[in-house]
C-alpha cells in the first residue's frame, strides 16, 4: 500500500513537472516570442514538416504557397471557403456511417450520419464522384438519397472491380490526387470544380 502511494506520488510530480516544463517561458529570452522561432538560421532537411493538427496543416501550407507567390490576387483569397472544406473533409471520414454492398461488378454503398453529416455527404460525394468519372476504367454515380447518398462505382475489367471493392467508399473518396490542386484554389477563391 505504501509503495503504490509513493509511486502515485511520484507520477503526479512528474507529470506537473513535465507540463509546467512545456508551458514555462521562462527560458526565453526578454522580447522573445513564438514568431521569432520561425526566423531562426534552421535549413537542415530534418526539420518538422507538420505544422499540428491536419486542417490547421493545410491551410499553413495554403497560406505559405500564396505568401510566396508574388501574383497572389488577396482581394479573391478565399481562406474561410477552404477551412469549410476541410472541415468537411474531415466530418465525411470521421461521421459518416457507410453501408457497403458488394456488388459483382464493384460496389454500392449508402452514406449517412447526422444532420451535418448529410449536408457535407451531398456537397462532397457528388463533387468527388464526377472527379472519379473521369477515370474511364469505371462508371460512377452518386444519388442523394432521403438518408444521404449513394455512391456506386462499377467496372467490366475484373482487375478494376477488385481495386474498387479493395478501395471501398473511403478509399474512393480519397483517391486521385487531386485534393491539394483544389485546395489552392478553393484558396485563391476559384470554383475548384469547375476544370
Amino acid at each position: 500500500m505504501q509503495a503504490k502511494i509513493i509511486l502515485t506520488v511520484i507520477a503526479f510530480t512528474g507529470g506537473t513537472a513535465l507540463a509546467f516544463a512545456q508551458t514555462n517561458h521562462a527560458g526565453h529570452d526578454n522580447g522573445m516570442d513564438h514568431s521569432a522561432h520561425g526566423q531562426d538560421q534552421i535549413t537542415n532537411a530534418d526539420v518538422l514538416s507538420e505544422p499540428g493538427q491536419g486542417a490547421f496543416a493545410a491551410l499553413s501550407e495554403v497560406v505559405r504557397v500564396l505568401e510566396a507567390d508574388p501574383s497572389t490576387n488577396w482581394a479573391k483569397v478565399d481562406l474561410t471557403g477552404l477551412r469549410a472544406h476541410l472541415i468537411d473533409m474531415d466530418r465525411l471520414v470521421s461521421d459518416a456511417v457507410v453501408s457497403q454492398t458488394d456488388l459483382p461488378n464493384g460496389i454500392s454503398a449508402a452514406a449517412t450520419g447526422d444532420a451535418e453529416t448529410i449536408e457535407t455527404l451531398r456537397r462532397m460525394v457528388p463533387a468527388h464522384a464526377a472527379q472519379l468519372a473521369r477515370d474511364d476504367r469505371w462508371a460512377v454515380q452518386a444519388t442523394q438519397t432521403d438518408e444521404g447518398i449513394e455512391l456506386r462505382v462499377t467496372s467490366d475489367d475484373p482487375a478494376v472491380v477488385a481495386r474498387i471493392k479493395g478501395l471501398g467508399f473511403f478509399g474512393l473518396m480519397a483517391s486521385q490526387d487531386h485534393h491539394r490542386e483544389h485546395h489552392l484554389m478553393m484558396a485563391l477563391g476559384e470554383d475548384a470544380h469547375a476544370h
